[in-house]
């Protein structure tokens, strides 16, 4: 006889030792009928697996770590990826987690979790699809109730082991299933050591059971889970900013009591000092001020709470943290003040200027609010600029000064307001070279030697600080220009041109200058058009067009009529014709 007829007899000898003995144990202990067709179910289907060569969870074990880990990640990462429980955690958190889950396999009409059992492990559906059974009353042998289906790409179990109660419902397998169990000792053991990760999920679960508002079990789950956030009681680890942003000022009070970091912060570097300071949240701002928690701390933009408390207007926190040592002068001054300034917010920028020492400190981006003040000729915002010592005659990166600007685009009032300073002298530079004159408004084109030559660099106008403002390009002149003396190298104009005034590669950066450009809605009966500052993106200028003529654009139009897919493509001085769907283009109407 061959080694494999050998093999056979030895398997099937073995299977039916077993499934005899099960059966034996079965009627012995007078087993209910589901239950032994259970036992006997999972038995053949483990004989099958491996006379099938299907013992995948063992093939695994056998093999190195590294291994295992990599052929895990390869069959499974992009189905835990999808998790609703993961989505947003950090790409660290999931190659854990899969290396430490475990395939199996289940007949059908088996049960995999035990309504009221305790919460030991989780699993996520790889293939087949499984019953949320409801036993009545909680009944154990009573009568039952399906309540759900859950299919591949589902979990189950999760919310026991998140937050370690009895299992909700029985979860019994209709099909041939193949699942991922993740055990909960081994979850929290990953999950303690990515904290922000915790936060996450506990928000996804939260979300998931406010979904499921008119579930009254899901509703009930949800107010269980409140309470125990409320006390301090899940073992999830979960952030201070979790706390903050739900107002939570129990919850807060009890992860401060633990000893996580007071200073602790997101991944955009706020703090959950910056968060309080922003929803008003006094407790939480008192609470965090108690523990240590720095009231000067600066995220990624160089905002402080105190910045987040006057710009909500929360007027009771902006006492508690001044009062807790909060300077506004340790953030970014120029920052806060051009903000002020671009949304024309007087009284904002007042309260700013009255607690900084110099009203002449750029942002970060290099950014001066009397630039910005005067490119959007707002008269009002530079007198209160000048009042409190703002320099007329301070250059930003390009070499402007705001004197020259007011001049260059021709600000009557502004200019007056200028005089009345101390004079300064008429030339300006760039990059410590002396520029002969400025571009300016000609009533003509201005000849090639007035406008730029091989040692000068075309100036160019200021930037609006915050909201990535595209830089003035002066394209229209430039060009005017290039074509007026064809004898010169146009190409090496072109690339001057282009880096000097915002071009492909120089517009990355948006947060130099303004473009201006006229937009017009000959659908609605207004060809005439309307100058307006270029917003960032093709999605805000739509809406400012709706906002402008009353109704909603889907579509940007050159004047030619050929529409425009993005906004890096507009320049200065452009004319755009905004229009839906189905407006047709008249070239002849729109000129």
């Amino acid at each position: 006889m061959h080694d494999p007829e050998i093999l056979f007899v030895f398997h099937f000898g073995l299977k039916r030792d077993t499934i005899q003995a099960a059966t034996s144990f079965a009627l012995r202990n007078q087993l209910p009928p589901r239950l032994q067709d259970q036992m006997i179910s999972h038995l053949s289907l483990k004989f099958r697996t491996d006379s099938e060569g299907l013992q995948q969870q063992e093939t695994l074990d056998a093999l190195p770590k590294a291994i295992r880990s990599s052929i895990s990640h390869y069959l499974f990462l992009h189905l835990v990826q999808n998790i609703y429980l993961f989505q947003g955690v950090s790409n660290d958190l999931i190659f854990q987690l899969v290396s430490e889950m475990k395939a199996e396999y289940f007949p059908p009409r088996e049960d995999v979790i035990l309504q009221n059992e305790a919460p030991t492990d989780f699993y996520i559906l790889v293939s087949g699809s499984v019953e949320l059974v409801e036993l009545q009353n909680g009944v154990e042998h009573g009568a039952e109730q399906v309540v759900g289906v859950a299919k591949s790409g589902d979990v189950v179990g999760e919310i026991g082991v998140l937050c370690y109660r009895p299992q909700i419902f029985t979860v019994r397998t209709r099909s041939l299933c193949q699942l991922l169990r993740m055990n909960r000792t081994a979850f929290l053991s990953i999950v303690q050591s990515n904290v922000g990760d915790g936060t996450i999920i506990m928000n996804n679960l939260i979300q998931l059971l406010k979904d499921q508002k008119d579930n009254g079990v899901m509703v009930g789950v949800l107010k269980e889970i409140e309470n125990m956030l409320a006390r301090g009681r899940l073992e999830l680890p979960i952030t201070l900013c979790f706390a903050v942003t739900r107002g939570d000022d129990n919850l807060l009070h009890q992860l401060l009591k633990r000893n996580l970091d007071p200073n602790e912060s997101d991944q955009d570097g706020r703090t959950a000092l910056h968060i309080a300071a922003s929803m008003g949240n006094e407790q939480c701002v008192k609470l965090l001020l108690e523990y240590g928690a720095d009231p000067n701390a600066r995220d990624s933009e160089g905002k402080v709470p105190l910045w987040e408390a006057l710009y909500a207007k929360h007027d009771t926190v902006v006492q508690l943290l001044v009062k807790g040592g909060a300077d506004l002068s340790l953030g970014d001054t120029g920052l806060y003040c051009c903000m002020a300034v671009e949304q024309n917010n007087i009284q904002l920028l007042e309260e700013v200027l009255d607690r900084i020492p110099d009203a002449n400190r750029p942002s970060k981006d290099g950014n001066f609010p009397l630039h910005r003040a005067v490119c959007d000729g707002n008269v009002e915002m530079v007198v209160l600029l000048l009042k409190h010592g703002a320099d007329i005659d301070k250059q930003d990166s390009n070499g402007w000064t705001p004197r020259a600007l007011a001049e260059q685009q021709g600000h009557e009032e502004i200019q007056q307001l200028f005089r009345q300073q101390e004079p300064a002298p008429r030339k300006y530079t760039s990059n410590g070279r002396v520029t002969p004159m400025l571009l300016g408004r000609f009533s003509s084109d201005p000849s090639m030697q007035n406008v730029i030559r091989e040692d000068t660099e075309l100036p160019r106008k200021v930037l609006p600080q915050k909201l990535g403002r595209r830089k003035v390009s002066f394209h229209n002149s430039l060009f005017g220009v290039i074509s007026s003396h064809p004898q010169r190298d146009t190409d090496h104009l072109l690339s001057r041109g282009l880096a000097a005034t915002g071009g492909p590669s120089y517009r990355q950066d948006h947060h130099k200058s303004l473009i201006r450009v006229t937009i017009s809605c000959p659908e609605k009966g207004n060809t005439a058009g309307k100058l307006v500052i270029l917003p960032r993106s093709m999605q805000d200028l739509l809406l400012l067009g709706a906002k402008k003529f009353d109704m909603m654009p889907t579509k940007v139009l050159t004047i030619e009529g050929a529409e425009v897919d993005e906004v890096e493509l507009i320049r200065d001085g452009d004319h755009l014709v905004l229009a839906s769907d189905d407006w047709v283009p008249d070239v002849a109407q729109i000129k």
